[in-house]
């Protein structure tokens, strides 16, 4: 696993099923670094999505993280279900942990559905506290796969599915082409399709994006994300023609905040920050929900994963060419592409919890 290419103080092998691993060359056998970073891809991605991005947070944070990019959920596995994917990242995960025994910390970066994906996963992957604390000793936390849960980041990802309108942006808000969809994404990406547009309904269960704000069953969806020492979510205020500014950013339509060209001139296309607390137990019991079709789901959404904070980041590409790449853009998908997008990942790294 520790075997492979060194280039510009960076060394990536081959690992599980084929995804990338890549620490620092300072050291060799990556030792030093206990701090697990796993990246994970969107749909009909590969470990190659993030190849950029893992190499910048080991040139910038030599000798503390060990990157993972995922690839048991590569290309055409991508359609199986988010459920389906979140088992398979749950497991790839152990398998590194118990492949790499100095690690001690763990934090996931995860593109587009990806994100949706990691939710799942770290539902499997928490583990509750061992027992209450008691008076004069330090409080028992939970863990994720036995490792201290620091960072959780999406990017451009559908938190709210991509049902509602203007979610998906390339179906330009036209009623009857958002309706089409519905009946027929399941046709294009099959389980993953079903899930993000909550049509799934797996022996009368809620949708799979309902069932995720709760500790369910044997998951602890919710407890595992409550567990990270931050949350972040990076959205594109326009041009991302996949996910829409209002799912990815975890908002409703009157909560979108205006945006001016960022002052910021290391992270050009960071044009709004804003760190939104956690609603408390009386803000989501007066929250009323009168309509009963799919607003009615969103806004539970946008309620439930409001119970724990987030910092908010809003990306903006209006004034490059590639602009109508944004989905691409503020993951830097391919470098000599997309290279504009950069500073987000900078802006990613230097906030970030080691």
């Amino acid at each position: 696993m520790e075997n492979g290419v060194v280039e510009n103080g960076v060394c990536s092998s081959e690992s599980v099923n084929g995804a990338q691993d890549i620490w620092s060359s300072n050291n060799s056998d990556a030792s030093s670094a206990d701090h697990l970073v796993v990246m994970m891809h969107g749909i009909l991605g590969s470990s190659a999505d993030w190849k950029f991005a893992a190499e910048q947070f080991v040139r910038m944070l030599p000798d503390k993280v060990y990157v993972h990019c995922g690839q048991r959920n590569t290309a055409k596995l991508s359609l199986d279900g988010v459920d389906v994917m979140g088992e398979r990242l749950a497991q790839e995960v152990l398998d590194v942990i118990k492949l790499k025994r100095s690690l001690r910390k763990i934090s996931f970066l995860s593109h587009s559905v990806g994100g949706l994906v990691a939710r799942y996963a770290i539902g499997k992957l928490y583990r509750p506290p061992r027992r209450e604390a008691v008076e004069g000793e330090e409080e028992s936390k939970g863990t994720i796969g036995g490792l201290e849960p620091m960072n959780f980041i999406t990017v451009a990802t559908p938190h709210l599915g991509s049902r509602g309108n203007k979610q998906v942006p390339f179906l330009f808000g036209v009623p009857v082409f958002e309706k089409a969809a519905v009946l027929v994404i399941h046709l294009i990406f099959r389980r993953t399709g079903r899930h993000l547009f909550l049509t799934d309904n797996d022996g009368g269960k809620p949708p799979l994006l309902k069932r995720m704000l709760e500790d369910y069953g044997e998951f602890y969806f919710m407890s595992a994300l409550r567990s990270f020492k931050r949350r972040v979510a990076y959205s594109n205020v326009g041009y991302d023609h996949i996910v829409g500014w209002r799912t990815s950013s975890i908002r409703r339509n009157s909560e979108l905040p205006k945006w001016q060209d960022s002052l910021n001139e290391k992270y050009p296309h960071v044009v709004y920050e804003e760190h939104c607390k956690a609603y408390d137990t009386e803000q989501c019991e007066s929250v009323v929900i009168e309509d009963e079709g799919p607003n009615k789901l969103e806004e539970e959404l946008v309620t439930g994963l409001s119970r724990v904070s987030w910092e908010k980041v809003e990306v903006s590409f209006h004034s490059s060419k590639l602009k109508s790449a944004a989905h691409s853009l503020i993951q830097v998908k391919d470098p000599l592409v997309h290279f504009e997008g950069a500073d987000v990942i900078q802006h990613m790294i230097d906030n970030f919890l080691v």
